[in-house]
């Protein structure tokens, strides 16, 4: 059994009947009344996120999880295919349970946390950041330089992001996989 004080972002506990992922927690000492700490949990069977708060000291059931590195390869549908980059095994994962399915690239190397107790594939954690080519964007318009002025992009797999004018198709540019953000243009 774990407490409050073990809640770190990735950490998979077992709460209402169901195993929750932590994506965002904040320690919350008021100057009056006890300590707590609110979290934004997902779970890893619907995807669905929920805001919760646990009072500070309040034990928490963990799931006991490894990671694997696998490699992924194509999707069908609502179906993604990852095969294990040590021995070759794939497996099959729903859409929900990717954070963020629009920005992974076939080829791309995930990390998959597995449940120690049954084997099941609990989530899939994206690298930091991906680089993607453009596919299609609208020129920038020149003298429309506004500051932080952005424009939507669509990249190779698919996914809209919001890119700054300057950006043209073509250009491969950093995407933040927790956003989805633009971070910056990358020069060959």
């Amino acid at each position: 059994m774990a407490t409050t004080s073990d809640i770190r972002n990735g950490l998979c506990i077992k709460y209402n009947h169901d195993i929750f992922k932590i994506i965002e927690f904040l320690h919350v000492k008021p100057g009056k009344g006890p300590a707590f700490v609110r979290t934004k949990l997902k779970s890893v069977t619907t995807g669905k996120v929920i805001d919760n708060t646990f009072s500070a000291g309040h034990k928490i059931d963990e799931v006991r999880v490894e990671t694997h590195k696998f490699q992924y390869l194509y999707n069908e549908g609502d179906t993604y295919h990852f095969m294990n980059t040590e021995d070759y095994n794939q497996i099959t994962l729903q859409k929900s349970t990717l954070d963020a399915p629009g920005l992974l690239k076939e080829g791309a190397v995930v990390t998959v946390l597995i449940n120690t107790e049954d084997s099941m594939p609990l989530s899939v954690e994206m690298p930091q950041s991906v680089i993607l080519e453009v596919t299609a964007t609208e020129p920038g318009v020149k003298g429309n330089t506004a500051t932080n002025a952005t424009k939507p992009a669509t990249v190779e797999t698919g996914a809209t992001v919001m890119v700054p004018l300057f950006i043209n198709e073509g250009d491969k540019i950093k995407v933040e996989t927790e956003k989805g953000n633009y971070k910056e243009r990358i020069k060959e």
